[in-house]
């Protein structure tokens, strides 16, 4: 079914569902305690993952328009997906963590088949 972007609806669906799970994961952390001498990076994570859960409302509203930030998209979840999953391999984070670079590798990889299944914009 495609949506009136010109996209299939459910590249909609996955981005702004991508874009209410991180925010209702991520900003629970700022009530959370940090890591002693690292608050900035816990914070700097928690608030500029959380801006790109913004990103991927605005790519759901028009995914036709914003699909070259897909990619990016991509990378973002990346970013957090495979150290999780390396980190847990050394046994260096608990298993909640690996449950969560998954859940990222999973969405990151809906990103990239949205991508694909995203026409490209004729202007």
């Amino acid at each position: 079914m495609i949506g009136a972007a010109g996209a299939p609806r459910w590249v909609s669906l996955w981005f702004r569902g991508a874009a209410i799970f991180g925010l209702l994961a991520l900003l629970p952390q700022y009530l959370l305690p940090q890591p002693a001498g690292a608050e900035l990076v816990a914070y700097g994570f928690i608030g500029t993952a959380s801006a790109f859960q913004l990103v991927f409302w605005v790519i759901g509203g028009d995914p036709l328009r914003y699909r070259a930030l897909m990619l990016p998209s991509v990378a973002e979840k990346l970013a957090f997906g495979i150290p999780a999953v390396l980190l847990f391999a050394a046994g260096k984070v608990p298993a909640l963590v690996l449950l969560f670079g998954a859940f990222d590798l999973l969405l990151g990889l809906g990103f990239l088949l949205a991508w694909r299944a995203t026409p490209v914009r004729t202007v």
